[in-house]
């Protein structure tokens, strides 16, 4: 029992370690048309955004394009989040009879 208490404290601290190092690591998601791009951290924060001034002049589709951009950048990095926090977790899982893992 208590070495399977140790496997989780040491689960638990590889997840916030991989948290840690997600907020350091980051993606680029940009429009078809190259007119805007986003920098987003895995842990789903803005770093930077990029536009061309052509954008400025339309601020319907300006709005338009962060939108769909912002959504489709953490939609990717919400995903790879939660695919290496469910790497790091089953790596560090105990065997628990019955368990899926």
């Amino acid at each position: 029992m208590m070495k399977m208490l140790g496997q989780l404290q040491q689960s638990q601290q590889k997840i916030e370690e991989a948290k840690k190092r997600m907020e350091n690591e980051f993606l680029e998601e940009k429009t078809s048309d190259e007119l805007l791009k986003v920098i987003v951290s895995k842990a789903g924060r803005v770093k930077e955004l990029d536009l061309k001034d052509e954008l400025l002049e339309d601020k319907e589709q300006l709005i338009d394009y962060l939108i769909l951009t912002l959504n489709k950048a953490l939609e990717k990095a919400q995903a790879q989040h939660d695919a290496e926090l469910e790497s790091v977790a089953r790596q560090g899982m105990p065997q628990i009879p019955g368990m899926p893992f």
